[in-house]
């Protein structure tokens, strides 16, 4: 058989011009470098298909060009914790405190921050128990019971079990319950069962991958709202749950409420791409303003776009879980991926949700981007 390969007189000479052209290509970029010749604009570092590294430097420059702010790590060290940070922009592991020792609202105070400026923050070796889990999430706000999973024995704990009988179907990227009105402000999740490999979180950051959109993007964006409802969970359960419980369920909840695709963060002002792909109803894109349908090709295009932001490495932090560790996202802020890479093995996780705000966009509240250069 013919392998096609060189022969190794034909691999010199290769080399040979290989080399050679290599340094004489450095040496006239550096000339050129010297006399001024080389990108010095944004767009021109930053082209249209690779605009993922600019949002990056934009939050990273937005947040001072350090993963906290100094005054945050200072009341860090008061409360005896370290910094694990997972990505620049996003996720941090907080270690040396434990959770239930703790009882001052400084320290709630404290761990918002690193929420607001981190977006996910994690803790290791907590080992709470539902209700405590419960408390710890109220200390953030008012907590939504989730009508579509098994409860705990604590009400407001939704119980994610999967098994060789329920594969895992979180992997996706989203952000939670954008079917409610006022979706969450954010999710307090502990797992309590290990698979023996597999079943990582990610997360992924909104502001970043905002302020890397494509400019024309980023303006179709502007004042457009779409459509969510659970029409997901309807499907799941559709043998199960029957024509009467499924009218009643609407009834009860709204099915279908309108979002922006921009959101403005309530507290930091900045604005995140803000979606769901499979509550979403990727045909109703609609003018805010007017009410006048974008129309489904259009729609259909522009979510598409959207679909293709979140999951570029740049944007993201990975989280493996361990028993016991404890998990806090801001909704408002990143859409997040369970690995479903497990099966069949039994991955268990409590989860919390902590009540939310009515979505809107206000790009006059978002702090400004420093200029990069």
């Amino acid at each position: 058989m013919t392998t096609g390969a060189l022969s190794d007189a034909a691999q010199a000479a290769y080399n040979e011009k290989a080399i050679d052209l290599a340094a004489r290509m450095t040496s006239a970029r550096g000339a050129a470098r010297a006399a001024g010749i080389y990108p010095k604009t944004e767009d021109e570092r930053f082209p249209r298909h690779n605009r993922v590294p600019l949002g990056v430097a934009r939050e990273y420059a937005r947040m001072g060009n350090q993963p906290l702010s100094d005054a945050t790590q200072a009341l860090g060290a008061e409360f005896g914790a370290r910094f694990e940070h997972l990505g620049l922009t996003i996720g941090t592991v907080i270690h040396g405190v434990t959770l239930r020792d703790h009882d001052d609202e400084a320290f709630y105070a404290f761990l918002r921050q690193v929420l607001l400026e981190r977006k996910v923050i994690f803790f290791r070796d907590q080992h709470l128990s539902e209700d405590e889990q419960v408390a710890f999430a109220k200390r953030f706000g008012n907590l939504d019971a989730f009508p579509f999973s098994n409860p705990g024995e604590n009400p407001y704990i939704a119980q994610i079990i999967h098994d060789q009988d329920f594969p895992g179907t979180e992997n996706s990227w989203h952000t939670d319950v954008t079917w409610m009105e006022r979706p969450s402000l954010g999710s307090v999740a502990q797992c309590v069962q290990l698979p023996p490999y597999g079943g990582d979180t990610l997360f992924s950051d909104s502001h970043a991958a905002y302020l890397g959109l494509p400019q024309e993007i980023a303006e179709k964006l502007e004042g457009v709202v779409g459509t969510n409802d659970y029409r997901l969970f309807l499907a799941r359960g559709e043998q199960a749950f029957g024509e009467a419980l499924v009218a009643e369920l609407k009834e009860k909840i709204p099915y279908g409420v309108l979002h922006p695709l921009l959101r403005t963060h309530p507290e930091t002002g900045k604005t995140a791409l803000f979606f769901n792909s499979a509550f979403l109803r990727h045909d109703s894109l609609a003018d805010a303003v007017t009410g006048e349908p974008l129309g489904d090709e259009v729609s259909r295009a522009l979510v598409a776009q959207l679909l293709q932001q979140h999951h570029r490495p740049e944007y993201i932090c990975r989280f493996p879980w361990t028993e016991g560790a404890l998990a806090f996202w801001d909704n408002r802020a990143v859409q997040h991926y369970a690995a479903s890479d497990y099966y069949p093995h039994r991955r268990v996780l409590r989860r919390v949700t902590i009540s939310g705000s009515r979505p809107y966009y206000a790009p006059e509240e978002a702090p400004a981007v420093p200029p990069l250069f």
